[in-house]
């Protein structure tokens, strides 16, 4: 006669101890990390709003203007779409929206470093900072890494997540040429001319190139 454990279940019947709780799985870890980066990011766009509107200096039309915070709302959009899928399937256009946050946000995450160390880029806030540029775009990127997409994406979707970023420079160009205003010093051609702002651009359109070429292949791995 076998002995068993008090945590086995025998014919049906549950012989753990009252009060027992199994293990969270993987999939109810996620859904955890992912809700409360929604509301972490959420609060910390929210907070840096207040800062500014209390200042008197809140524009939404410049706040919203600026890359990060575009990119960070997608994430949260792709994470948001995640949580209430839940364990359903996931369509191809979830998976695509989860691939641009992973770019976008990495982009944001080397550029911050290498172009915008000490540059005022209305962040007032060091815990906002830290979330928006650094803290965010790592979760997102390891939560691709750990739930890669169901579906398998071409390199054509690759390049599609290139259409947003281009559009946002062009309009940022014309805007800044009608009002004076550029959201990042080095799409100011006060600074180097227009030449130099094309340089820039081109070199930070090829680190969008390799970057999605990485998300491809990290995402693609096991479809």
């Amino acid at each position: 006669m076998s002995r068993r454990g008090p945590d086995v279940v025998t014919a049906g019947l549950d012989l753990r101890p009252l009060g027992y709780h199994p293990p969270m799985d993987r999939r109810g870890i996620l859904t955890l990390v992912r809700a409360g980066s929604i509301v972490l990011v959420v609060a910390a766009i929210a907070a840096q709003a207040i800062v500014l509107a209390d200042a008197g200096a809140f524009d939404p039309t410049r706040f919203f203007a600026f890359f990060t915070i575009l990119s960070n709302l997608i994430g949260v959009a792709a994470f948001a779409w995640l949580v209430v899928r839940g364990d359903r399937p996931r369509s191809r256009g979830l998976e695509l929206l989860r691939g641009a946050a992973v770019v976008y946000l990495t982009v944001t995450f080397f550029v911050v470093i290498f172009l915008l160390s000490g540059i005022d880029v209305q962040l007032q806030l060091g815990w906002v900072d830290v979330v928006l540029h650094k803290v965010f775009p790592i979760i997102v990127v390891a939560d691709w890494i750990l739930d890669p997409p169901m579906t398998r994406l071409s390199v054509r979707d690759g390049l599609l997540w290139l259409a947003f970023p281009l559009a946002w420079t062009g309009v940022t160009l014309v805007r800044g040429a009608l009002d004076g205003w550029y959201p990042y010093p080095f799409l100011d051609p006060a600074n180097g001319g227009y030449g130099q702002v094309a340089i820039t651009a081109v070199a930070i359109t090829a680190g969008f190139l390799v970057v999605s070429g990485i998300t491809l292949a990290l995402g693609n791995r096991k479809a």
